[in-house]
């Protein structure tokens, strides 16, 4: 019987504690935590949107995306959904294909698949926090500040740096380099922006939905539609988690960073001049801040109104078509710098991490070192918001467990 030791109790250390030990090896889980699954229980707030019906190499990020190929083709929707069943978990299939329990709440997740681990024999061991990994002839040397144990492989699974509050740590890297491997400079993804503006911390509170284009050194790169929310650091909402991961990239490697907002998304340029002029020849007497109250929040017209140099006073009445014309374009356009994220502590993911060049896709073991694997987000692979991220965990955690206990 061979000995697995798994350094991270998150999504993809329970999984190929599960495969490893169903598959006939003796298992070993090491938590630092005092309990396993910290991230599982807070994501999705709260609700845990654990995988994604369609899920490519597309929806990820790294130095290789397709990496993830062949682990999302050996456990697609329907293996999974089955194996969720097993465990006595039923999803919540949304049209969108994003996936909760029915439940909807994480926890009830967490219960499935520990308590599956468990009965398939893993040892888990929380409050342990693994100091040192060696390898000494055909066998790892796994040390924590009380004890030291030998197995025949060792998966780490340690994720990355994001959410410290939840236990997260670097542990994952330094054991890799340890062994020769390369880490990818890592930063926040799935995270808020920070932005250098004069206004936007005037708006902190304020949500509404916008169209959100991303440009990095003066090049539109991706546009989300979706809720903002101005808070006082910058700007958040769904649509900034979207852009986060190439904006997050692109501060990392020094680039000019700026996004656009369309406040009113439904309607091209000269429509939008044609709703403006409309709604300022309807209300004569009004003063300009008055009348943009009628299309957007109060305080994003207060701001708008004086990045474009008109006086909130002003009645809609004596703007001339020039600067009917310059509202309505800033209304469509209204850019802001964005000088930093709103770091590890609030981000979702990390990218960045151990170079994939260095693993075999095929079974997340290193190629330098036998018997050392790599699973989930400890790996240069970063997905998107809506279950992604989940899915590889799952996915390379699965196949390293099977591997290991070969």
């Amino acid at each position: 019987m061979k000995t697995v030791a798994i350094i991270g109790g998150g999504a993809s250390g329970l999984m190929a504690g599960l495969f490893a030990a169903r598959a006939g090896a003796n298992v070993t889980l090491y938590e630092q935590n005092n309990g396993v699954g910290k991230k599982i229980l807070a994501s999705g707030n709260g609700r845990c949107n654990i995988i994604n019906t369609t899920s490519s190499a597309d929806d990820f990020a790294g130095t290789d995306p397709h990496f993830v190929t062949y682990a999302l083709k050996q456990l697609n929707f329907t293996y999974f959904e089955k194996l969720c069943l097993s465990m006595g978990l039923v999803l919540d299939i949304k049209e969108d294909g994003r996936c909760y329990p029915l439940s909807n709440e994480a926890k009830s997740v967490l219960i499935a698949l520990k308590s599956a681990a468990s009965d398939a024999g893993v040892h888990i061991r929380t409050d342990n926090s693994v100091s040192d990994i060696s390898k000494k002839d055909a066998q790892f040397i796994v040390e924590t500040p009380t004890d030291k144990k030998y197995f025949d492989a060792v998966l780490i699974a340690t994720g990355s740096e994001a959410a410290p509050q939840l236990g997260a740590s670097a542990d994952g890297y330094r054991f890799a380099e340890k062994f020769g491997h390369e880490i990818v400079p890592t930063y926040p993804s799935l995270v808020q922006l920070h932005l250098n503006s004069k206004h936007h911390h005037k708006m902190a509170g304020v949500k509404t939905t916008a169209e959100v284009t991303l440009i990095i050194d003066g090049k539109s790169k991706e546009k989300i539609q979706g809720d903002i929310l101005f808070a006082a650091y910058g700007i958040s909402g769904l649509a900034i988690l979207d852009i986060s991961q190439k904006a997050s990239y692109a501060l990392l490697n020094k680039q000019r960073v700026s996004i656009s907002l369309n406040l009113l998304p439904r309607y091209d340029r000269q429509s939008l001049i044609n709703i403006v002029e409309k709604l300022f020849a309807s209300v004569p007497k009004h003063d300009v801040h008055t009348a943009l109250c009628g299309l957007m929040p109060a305080k994003i017209a207060t701001y708008l109104l004086d990045d474009a140099g008109i006086a909130l006073s002003a009645p809609v009445s004596a703007l001339n078509p020039k600067e009917i014309k310059k509202l309505s374009h800033l209304i469509g356009e209204w850019k802001f710098e964005v000088n930093g994220t709103h770091g590890f502590k609030h981000a979702e993911v990390s990218g960045g991490g151990v170079s994939t060049a260095q693993i075999n896709n095929k079974t997340m073991e290193s190629k330098l070192v036998e018997g050392l694997y790599f699973a989930g987000e400890v790996l240069d692979i970063v997905g998107k918001r809506g279950g992604y991220n989940f899915n590889f965990a799952w996915a390379s955690g699965m196949i390293a467990g099977k591997e290991m206990a070969k």
